[in-house]
């Protein structure tokens, strides 16, 4: 079946001037969960290439992360909590039902009063790839002028040790980022957005509680419904053909020389070397997976951080960002930075 293609789309001025990260405090190895799942020594790490990754603690919500996160990246735009005029939530994980997260992370941030405007954009593990797209549409048409988004994750306290092949890949994270319209004559831009989804998939990662169909009181509710669960091979078979499509689509007239980092979802191993089969080189594909794990939404935006704190960007560069997600979903956008 043909994925959609990028209609129309012109660049949209889009300038990112700070940003943050906050990782929890409790490191767990892998001896760890070998121990607790009954997997042989080094099993872990050959399986999915993670080493450790980091997983809250009782302190440590959701919406505490990500206020860490966002005052980061305030600090690094060099501006006020109070000069931001939009709070945006891009997280895969909500920290409630209700209300929107945007709000959680506004009275975190001690705006509770502020008016400043809260949302969310959810879209799994693209959350962050969305948000981006949205924040420059508000950009670009002048509804609004400096952004804020945060992403914050928390995978741990949903796990299911009975099916190790996620219980041992996923990580806790917050990651945010301050972004405006880039002024005349910058050149940094929201190139190019491209998303696919795959609705057939929908039950292959899922977690089917927490919701109207099977509410968490409901004696008719199993309790493995409010557990994580995904089934990995039936993802990758899926996404085969449908990733090839969508990055020929998202990168299309563009050699791989030109663009200067890729910035993936950390999804597991056998993902991040995929991207070496279609043409990326090794040293441009940044990886966070072998410390952090899968963080989910906030995968991709503390992965950007790193990428930009350690200098391995500059002004004008093409980034490239891009994953897959529950839904299931591909997304990816094209940055000039």
């Amino acid at each position: 079946m043909p994925l959609p293609k990028i209609e129309n789309m012109a660049p949209l001025p889009m300038k990112i001037i700070g940003c943050g990260r906050y990782m929890p405090r409790r490191v767990v190895t892998n001896e760890e969960l070998e121990a607790r799942c009954e997997l042989p020594a080094g099993w872990i790490e050959t399986k999915t290439g993670v080493r450790e990754r980091r997983w809250v603690e009782r302190d440590e919500s959701s919406t505490f992360m990500g206020a860490m996160a966002a005052r980061e990246a305030l600090d690094d735009a060099g501006i006020a909590p109070a000069d931001i005029d939009l709070i945006m939530n891009a997280s895969g994980s909500p920290p409630r039902a209700l209300p929107d997260g945007g709000h959680l992370i506004q009275r975190e941030l001690g705006l509770g009063r502020s008016g400043i405007p809260c949302m969310t954009v959810h879209t799994t593990c693209l959350s962050f790839v969305t948000g981006l797209n949205v924040a420059a549409n508000f950009l670009a048409t002048g509804q609004r002028e400096t952004i804020l988004i945060v992403t914050s994750d928390i995978s741990s306290r949903s796990l299911d040790f009975s099916q190790p092949e996620s219980a041992i890949l996923l990580g806790d994270g917050a990651a945010a980022c301050v972004v405006t319209r880039a002024p005349e004559g910058d050149g940094s831009a929201l190139e190019r957005y491209h998303q696919v989804g795959l609705g057939d998939g929908a039950d292959l990662t899922t977690l089917r509680g927490m919701g109207t169909t099977w509410p968490p009181n409901d004696p008719d509710t199993p309790p493995e419904y409010n557990l994580f669960y995904m089934d990995g091979l039936g993802i990758a078979a899926m996404l085969r053909g449908a990733f090839t499509s969508f990055l020929e689509t998202l990168t299309a007239g563009l050699s791989r020389a030109d663009v200067a980092a890729v910035v993936p979802h950390q999804a597991n191993a056998y993902a991040l070397r995929a991207l070496r089969r279609y043409g990326f080189p090794e040293g441009r594909i940044a990886k966070t997976l072998d410390r952090f794990g899968n963080c989910v939404a906030a995968s991709i935006p503390l992965t950007l951080y790193e990428v930009i704190r350690e200098g391995r960007i500059s002004q004008g560069d093409r980034v490239l960002l891009l994953g897959a997600g529950a839904g299931l979903c591909i997304g990816g956008i094209l940055l000039t930075y």
